[in-house]
């Protein structure tokens, strides 16, 4: 699993993200076990290999779901953070492990 944290450094961005491109910055960040562990068992009940999934973690730190998208996009976040996704997709379909 990979996460990047999405920071909006607007007040049209911390309302919808996608308003203000320009005023976001990217920086990955560690997923807590028990929010990995629950992605997991999702994605396992979903029969997804693959799955772009949303949370917003408030300023206590608590992780909030809001979905996972099975064909979501995930090329602009690689480019932003250099976390190794496609490298990572790209293992799963050959195979390796």
């Amino acid at each position: 699993m990979f996460a990047a944290a999405i920071h909006a450094g607007s007040e049209a961005a911390h309302e919808d993200w996608r308003s203000d491109y320009g005023s976001l910055t990217y920086v990955t960040t560690e997923i807590p076990e028990p929010v990995a562990a629950g992605v997991r068992r999702l994605m396992e009940r979903l029969q997804l290999r693959y799955g772009a999934a949303d949370f917003i973690v408030g300023p206590d730190g608590r992780w909030t779901f809001l979905e996972v998208n099975p064909c979501g996009q995930w090329n602009w976040i690689q480019g932003a953070t250099g976390l190794p996704i496609a490298e990572a997709i790209a293992d799963d379909l050959q195979g390796v492990t």
